[in-house]
């Protein structure tokens, strides 16, 4: 679990989060959400330790961010995965190679050892005849594929995906998403998707946060996201005419 309370983050005059208290529950797809410019990537890069905020607290499983040392930092940080918008493979490395780039940055694993967590971890995710590919001859769903597994190496507590479906189509997009939460209940990870895909936020919301102007406009899951009256979540949320079938059905039926 991490647990956030009053976390404030400015550059300068401009006051991006403006005192967030939140929780992101284990073994649960926990979803930030909002228009651009409503604080949800800095949000998810100070719950990463990438940026620093000025008030507030963060803690993971326990323990406040701010009272650890560096070496309790750096161990913090090699319990993450990051999944980037982008995949972010590199090019030069296999496919095999990138997914094993965790295992030789955090740990003291020989060879051996780390050959057979690659194979794992990419049979997890359906790519266990890709070993020797380079990103260039991989599909875009198999490269997001390629980066849940190298998120997932290091077996880490603590999952954050950004945008995970950014540039995937739809029935791909599905899959990914289903993909990240089977491993997410799976491996029992705290994971923190920062999106803007209302699919995602329909068929894995079971946490959602939506922001609003670096605020936390509201909180819920994707059925209690059916029933709110916030007119700023339904706009949102609702801007689409199939969306709003969607919702009108379901209060139909649930009335």
């Amino acid at each position: 679990m991490i647990q956030v309370k009053d976390l404030h983050k400015s550059f300068g005059d401009a006051h991006i989060l403006k005192g967030i208290t939140t929780s992101f529950e284990k073994g649960k797809t926990n979803l930030i959400i909002g228009q651009s410019g409503s604080g949800k990537t800095v949000f998810l890069k100070c719950l990463l330790g990438l940026f620093e905020y000025e008030q507030g607290s963060i803690a993971y499983e326990g323990k406040n961010f701010s009272d650890l040392s560096k070496t309790e930092k750096i161990n913090l940080r090699s319990e993450m995965g990051m999944v980037f918008q982008g995949s972010a493979l590199f090019d030069s490395m296999t496919i095999a190679e990138n997914v094993m780039f965790p295992l030789r940055m955090f740990t003291k694993q020989n060879k051996s050892e780390m050959e057979d967590r690659v194979n794992v971890v990419l049979q997890r995710v359906n790519l266990e005849n890709a070993h020797n590919k380079m990103p260039s001859e991989a599909s875009g769903g198999m490269q997001k594929r390629v980066a849940i597994a190298r998120a997932i190496v290091n077996r880490p507590k603590f999952l954050f995906c950004d945008e995970p479906n950014s540039g995937l189509d739809p029935k791909t997009a599905i899959v990914i998403d289903n993909l990240i939460q089977e491993i997410t209940a799976e491996f029992n990870i705290t994971t923190v998707i920062n999106t803007h895909d209302m699919n995602s936020v329909m068929e894995i919301g079971e946490k959602i946060v939506f922001l609003k102007d670096g605020l936390l406009e509201w909180e819920g899951s994707s059925e209690t996201i059916f029933r709110t009256e916030n007119e700023a979540v339904t706009n949102f949320v609702y801007s689409s005419n199939l969306f709003r079938k969607v919702r009108r059905m379901y209060l139909e039926e649930n009335n």
